[in-house]
């Protein structure tokens, strides 16, 4: 029967308005709480669980820190040494680079370790590599570039070349690197392992000796995609306390509103009655959570990338977009439903207003829509949305 009375203000709310104020009860509005922390979560569950986030070493709460820290490096030129006034602006970045520097001479060498124990194996392991580097001298681009990551001792390592990442580079340019692990990497050694990697190193060489000085930026290990979800439980558990807290200030609040203005143009109307016509009206919400849930449900996955997350102006930007390509359908539709339902609501207001005070349609309009909007504005505040 409650669910008779819920639903019957969707297709029929004139009938459904008369007889919820002959016997108004809060059995009603509770049913219709039930339902939509149900459908919302169901939303939450089916958009969590198709988004995936790219997972790095260090963390994003670590920062670059193998880039922060020059006493970490060892180099065959001049004592590295934080560079201040040259890096890469950045969420996951610090406040420097690493500046190695060399005189007289056509190669430099960088080497990292103490980085503790890095699993690059499959499945489970990082499959890339990222780092930014700059050179401020020579003017010519290196000759030759390989990179080395080591497997438990110096003499076990992995190495792949990186010159063909630099034939088009310029001097005093940032070069964004993504290296792939595993594939196309040669090994000086058979217990070398990809399960193990426990430092690395950077080798350049030109073709003739001069003083050279390179930065080093934005040393991450990523490739590993974690869903959003990571604790079921928890997270849906609570969106749903969200979505109960949500309800209940919308409820009390365009209650409220809607009571005091009738009261204001003089109708003689008591709390409960309003409450819990009010609380019927938000049958919208439910069927809006429901619609956004089917819609979310026909998403790919999303796959949120480490340039992404990076926050590097430029590149953020550029990998929003195509995220944006991908759920571009289904946000139309998600500001459809949202649009409709917020006329919905409206238009329900407007016709409890009327069977609550007998007002004229004109005074009904006019209570009922800025009451509506009003508890929008408030709740928006409440919430920051």
């Amino acid at each position: 029967m409650f669910a008779y009375g819920i639903f019957k203000v969707i297709y029929a709310p004139h009938k459904a308005f008369k007889e919820i104020i002959q016997d108004p009860k809060y059995f009603g509005p509770i049913l219709i709480m039930i339902l939509f922390i149900a459908a919302n979560t169901a939303f939450a569950y089916t958009l969590l669980s198709r988004q995936y986030i790219e997972q790095t070493l260090p963390t994003a709460q670590q920062l670059d820190v193998w880039t922060e820290n020059s006493t970490l490096w060892t180099s065959n030129g001049e004592t590295p040494k934080n560079n201040y006034d040259d890096f890469i602006n950045g969420t996951y970045y610090g406040n420097s680079s690493i500046e190695f520097t060399v005189n007289d001479s056509n190669q430099v060498w960088m080497q990292l370790n103490d980085m503790g124990t890095v699993n690059c194996s499959e499945p489970d392991g990082y499959s890339s590599l990222y780092l930014r580097i700059k050179w401020t001298r020579p003017e010519e681009e290196p000759e030759n570039v390989t990179i080395f990551l080591f497997s438990s001792t110096p003499s076990d390592y992995f190495y792949y070349n990186l010159t063909e990442n630099f034939s088009n580079s310029t001097v005093n340019v940032w070069n964004n690197l993504t290296i792939p692990l595993r594939e196309n990497w040669l090994n000086n050694s058979l217990t070398a392992s990809w399960y193990n990697i426990t430092g690395i190193k950077l080798d350049f060489t030109w073709p003739e000796s001069s003083n050279i000085t390179i930065l080093i930026d934005g040393l991450f290990f990523g490739g590993i995609f974690k869903s959003s979800l990571t604790n079921v439980v928890g997270d849906l558990l609570s969106y749903a306390l969200y979505a109960f807290a949500q309800f209940v200030i919308k409820w009390v609040i365009l209650g409220g509103l809607l009571y005091m203005m009738t009261k204001a143009f003089g109708a003689k109307i008591l709390w409960r009655p309003v409450l819990i016509v009010i609380g019927f009206t938000l049958i919208t919400m439910f069927i809006q959570a429901a619609i956004n849930a089917a819609t979310f449900s026909t998403l790919p996955t999303l796959y949120y990338r480490f340039d992404f997350m990076g926050g590097v102006s430029g590149e953020s930007e550029s990998a929003l977009t195509k995220i944006l390509d991908e759920v571009g359908l289904v946000n139309q539709i998600y500001g459809y439903v949202q649009i409709a339902a917020y006329l919905w609501t409206m238009g329900l207001c407007v016709v409890a207003t009327r069977f609550l005070t007998q007002f004229s349609w004109m005074k009904s309009f006019f209570i009922g829509a800025f009451s509506y909007f009003a508890s929008i504005l408030l709740v928006s505040m409440i919430f920051g949305i």
